[in-house]
C-alpha cells in the first residue's frame, strides 16, 4: 500500500494539475501525474535531508490550520473521515503528510528569500516591453434579485416562484428605480440586505446563465427573468466600465510580484539542482 506522503502528494497534484479528484483522472492524466509525483518525491526527500529542514520548527497551530482547511472542503465529519478511509489515510497519517509538506514549503520559502532583489528599473523595463499585456477587463456594477425554486416550501414551488418573479419584473419595468427596494423585500440572495448590489463584477464571475445576460445589458437596463439551478433571477446593470489599458502606476505592483516570483523560482531551482548534484548549497 502506498505510504501516506505518496497518497497525499498524488491527491494534491491531481487538484493542481487537472483540477479534479485523483480517481477521476484519465489514463494519460494519471501517467503524467505519476511522473510528476515521482519527481516531486525525489526533490522532497532531498530537501528533508538538508540541515535547513532540520532547523524548521513548525507550530502545532500551523499544522492544525492546514488540516482545518482540508476538513473545510467536506460537508461534515462523516464525509471527511469516509473520504480519508477511501484514499487510504487516517487522521494520524494525514497529519504526518501535511507536516512533511509544510516543512518542505518552509525550506523553499527560506531559499527564495535569498533571491536577487527586483529593482524599480527592472519593473519599468518589463512594463515598456510588455505594455500591451496589461489591460483591465470590462466590469459592470450589477444588482441581482433571486426567487428560489423549492417544491417543499410553500410559495416557492416552481409555478408560484415564477409568478412571483414575473410580478416583480413587471413592477420594475414600470419603476426601475425601485430595484433595491424590491430586492430588499423579495430577494432570497444574501445580497438582498444591500438592495441586491453585487458590486463591480468582471466577466466570468457569475453563473454562466447570469453572466451571459448581465454582460449583454445596456447601462440602466433590466434583464428578463433568467432561470438557473438556484431559481429565477433578475439582473440590472447600473454602470459599465469598458476594457482599458492599465497605467504603469496600476500595473507596477503586479509586475514587481511577477518578477520577484521569477527570481525566487530561479533561486529555488538552482538550490535544488545543487542538491541533486551533491554540491554545496548557497
Amino acid at each position: 500500500m502506498p505510504e501516506p506522503g505518496s497518497i497525499y502528494r498524488s491527491i494534491k497534484l491531481a487538484a493542481q494539475l487537472f483540477g479534479k479528484p485523483l480517481e477521476s483522472l484519465a489514463p494519460a492524466e494519471r501517467h503524467r501525474l505519476t511522473r510528476a509525483a515521482d519527481r516531486q518525491q525525489e526533490i522532497e526527500t532531498l530537501i528533508l535531508e538538508t540541515p535547513e529542514a532540520a532547523r524548521v520548527q513548525l507550530t502545532a497551530a500551523s499544522v492544525d490550520a492546514s488540516l482545518m482547511e482540508i476538513r473545510g472542503r467536506y460537508g461534515d465529519d462523516d464525509e471527511y473521515h469516509a473520504e480519508l478511509l477511501r484514499v487510504g489515510l487516517d487522521a494520524s497519517s494525514l497529519r504526518e503528510a501535511v507536516t512533511r509538506d509544510l516543512v518542505v514549503e518552509a525550506v523553499l520559502e527560506k531559499v527564495a528569500a535569498g533571491s536577487a532583489a527586483v529593482s524599480d528599473t527592472d519593473v519599468e523595463i518589463f512594463w515598456y516591453m510588455n505594455r500591451q499585456r496589461f489591460r483591465l477587463g470590462e466590469t459592470r456594477v450589477l444588482r441581482h434579485l433571486l426567487v428560489t425554486i423549492n417544491d417543499g416550501l410553500a410559495g416557492n414551488e416552481r409555478q408560484a416562484a415564477r409568478a412571483r418573479i414575473e410580478a416583480i419584473h413587471a413592477r420594475l419595468l414600470r419603476e426601475p428605480q425601485r430595484f433595491a427596494e424590491q430586492a430588499l423585500k423579495h430577494s432570497e440572495c444574501p445580497t438582498a440586505i444591500h438592495g441586491g448590489l453585487l458590486g463591480r463584477v468582471p466577466r466570468g464571475r457569475l453563473y454562466p446563465q447570469l453572466d451571459a445576460v448581465a454582460f449583454a445589458l445596456a447601462e440602466g437596463m433590466l434583464s428578463e427573468v433568467i432561470e438557473s439551478e438556484l431559481g429565477y433571477h433578475l439582473v440590472r446593470c447600473e454602470a459599465i466600465q469598458h476594457e482599458r489599458p492599465l497605467s504603469f502606476a496600476e500595473a507596477r505592483q503586479t509586475i514587481r510580484e511577477h518578477l520577484e516570483g521569477q527570481q525566487q523560482a530561479l533561486c529555488q531551482k538552482a538550490w535544488i539542482t545543487a542538491l541533486r548534484r551533491g554540491g554545496a548549497r548557497p
